[in-house]
């Protein structure tokens, strides 16, 4: 029996790789059920390994380049690329936008109102990165879950982790070295005046904001990342910073409705980039930070592949990056 403590997406992710191998897995989590104490449910569910690169690391490219099709096995992904525009004023964000990453189409005005009509006459460029895609985070952790519990895994809400585990997933709870927390906000808005399909970014040298896609009219929109530990709701500033950012991308969210707005500590090291680390005998899979759901299969691979070596592994996958401590 191997015992996960924390079941938020790191801790599902390395259950399902656990459970792919054979392996008899309980998960311990002190949420009331699927994703409650899981700071996944605030994060934006892009697969944008291309995107990241901007201000990333190459490892995020190299790690994340399966990740649509893991996903794919579990939940509905949307492979409908990332648009990136920017207004007039700003072109030059663009171009350094550009500089920095690659799997992108420098594309036109009318390719950009081809994409997405609803950008008519607004934007006159715009980066496509066709092959990227999305998820809805929330239904991602609910399907994940079910998955899990379908392939036998046992996972006991409302229940403390016992003093000793084999692989210990709680983010900002984890008493390791260096780790940091990054604050993140987002909110959720319904507005039925606006029809978006893709992913976009708008990029602008103060609030660049991402918003991605829901269903049903409703989008998810995010801009910040505070380097702080507090816990409180999202302050009046930065939530009018962040609809004013809605509201330069379309004046249709001047209308919208705010459904949700929300705030959770993501974990962090120093290069942003995620461990598995090795400490008092329990392995650790800890900073996730902004790359989660791109990043989490690549690494929970790699701590079931600790736990539970396989005897051949492809050539093509990709390295691990582990400590101990």
């Amino acid at each position: 029996m191997i015992t996960i403590a924390g079941a938020g997406l790191a801790g599902l992710a390395t259950g399902y790789e656990l459970l792919q191998r054979g392996a008899e897995v309980r998960i311990f989590d002190q949420g009331a059920g699927p994703g409650a104490a899981s700071v996944a449910r605030f994060a934006g569910g892009m697969l944008a390994p291309y995107c990241e690169r901007e201000s990333a690391e190459e490892e995020v490219i190299t790690l994340g380049s399966r990740a649509i099709d893991w996903w794919t096995q579990i939940t509905t992904v949307h492979r409908r690329g990332t648009l990136v525009v920017a207004p007039r004023r700003d072109r030059v964000e663009l171009t350094r936008f550009a500089r920095r990453t690659r799997g992108h189409q420098m594309i036109s005005q009318a390719q950009v109102e081809e994409l997405e009509p609803a950008l008519s006459g607004r934007f006159s460029s715009g980066l496509f990165f066709k092959d990227e895609a999305h998820l809805d985070p929330r239904r991602a952790l609910a399907d994940l879950t079910a998955k899990v519990q379908g392939l036998g895994a046992e996972i006991r809400y409302n229940t403390p982790a016992p003093a000793r585990v084999d692989v210990d997933c709680t983010g900002m709870a984890a008493a390791l070295p260096q780790l940091r927390p990054v604050r993140g906000e987002i909110a959720i808005l319904h507005c039925p005046e606006v029809e978006i399909s893709r992913t976009l970014r708008l990029l602008h040298p103060r609030i660049p904001l991402y918003l991605v896609p829901r269903g049903d009219q409703h989008f998810m929109i995010g801009a910040t990342m505070v380097e702080s530990a507090s816990t409180r709701a999202p302050t009046l500033r930065s939530v009018n910073e962040l609809l004013s950012a809605a509201f330069a991308l379309h004046p249709g969210f001047g209308e919208a409705s705010v459904v949700e707005l929300g705030a959770g500590l993501r974990p962090a090291f120093a290069d942003n980039l995620p461990r598995v680390i090795e400490q008092d005998g329990v392995l650790h899979l800890n900073g996730l930070y902004r790359h989660g759901f791109l990043l989490a299969p690549a690494m929970a691979q790699r701590v079931a592949e600790r736990l539970m070596p396989q005897p051949a592994l492809s050539s093509t996958q990709p390295p691990a990056m582990e400590c101990t401590g």
